[in-house]
């Protein structure tokens, strides 16, 4: 059963559901940063994934920092899999711009996160809902 790591759920918002994936934003409003967990129990690694679930978490990936580029006007998007702190698999889709609080350098650790207000939250929400496809499911 997948059960979303304890602190995936203190550091993020969740959004919604796309076929494999959870969609998280982060709580840091520094940047929009999203994260993506694919709904599958005990899964710290790609390879992990069975071939079908990974080519689906790469579609997600893909479709969602494209839609995202555009929607938030970045100027780059950075998309990573660490996973050093929280072992679950999870994708970070992060929108970069040249004016954001850390560029050029990575966004991790280098500023303390910025609380989002809930009009904040909401309007990232309303943007999602404009631009995501029927495959998105809010929850």
């Amino acid at each position: 059963m997948f059960v979303l790591d304890s602190r995936l759920q203190q550091d993020s918002l969740v959004l919604g559901d796309l076929p494999l994936c959870r969609l998280l934003l982060s709580k840091d409003a520094n940047y929009p940063w999203f994260i993506l967990v694919p709904r599958r129990a005990e899964v710290s690694e790609l390879f992990e994934l069975s071939e079908a679930d990974q080519q689906q978490l790469w579609k997600e990936t893909t479709y969602l920092a494209e839609t995202l580029k555009g929607c938030f006007a970045a100027d780059k998007m950075n998309v990573a899999t660490l996973g050093n702190v929280v072992s679950q698999l999870h994708m970070h889709v992060i929108v970069r711009r040249r004016d954001d609080a850390a560029w050029p350098a990575p966004v991790w650790g280098r500023h303390p996160a910025a609380d989002y207000t809930s009009e904040q939250v909401e309007a990232i929400r309303q943007r999602l809902r404009a631009v995501l496809n029927d495959d998105f499911k809010e929850v």
